[in-house]
């Protein structure tokens, strides 16, 4: 009878534990620009740099990049922010010319027609903003809706 209470208890003690582990845990997916192994490495390495991102894996051929992170440290927006930083535009995010100017040859991915859109200031859309144009809401890419 004792060891069938200790058997309990450990096993109700995994459950929790297990739970716990998990319930932060989100896995996301979004479009990053790029084309090589090159990028794949960058774009990787600088979503891996976020505090609170645990796995990190982008597809040169689809161009999709699944994140796994802890969403008590960190979001899907700043995780993009971060691969913008580093010259890559994402969905959310147009990385400015100076850091996509910073790629090499290879790695410069066709930025025609390339729209960001993320919902922000007081009902603003900014599509195709840069950073600093979404953190002052001026410019033409503001749209008001």
């Amino acid at each position: 009878m004792k060891k069938m209470k200790v058997f309990s208890l450990v096993a109700i003690m995994f459950i929790v534990s297990t739970f716990t582990l998990f319930a932060g845990v989100k896995i996301d997916k979004f479009k990053v620009a790029g084309n090589c192994d090159m990028c794949k490495t960058r774009i990787e390495k600088a979503a891996l740099a976020v505090e609170g991102v645990s796995n990190a894996t982008w597809s040169p051929k689809t161009k999709v990049m699944v994140v796994m992170f802890d969403e008590k440290k960190t979001n899907a927006h700043k995780i993009q922010m971060a691969i913008a930083k580093v010259g890559h535009d994402t969905e959310m995010h147009k990385a400015e010319d100076e850091d996509y100017n910073k790629l090499q040859g290879c790695c410069r991915y066709d930025r025609s027609g390339t729209k960001t859109k993320t919902k922000g200031h007081e009902g603003h859309e900014y599509s195709g903003c840069t950073r600093s144009q979404m953190n002052t809401g001026s410019g033409s890419c503001c749209d008001k809706k």
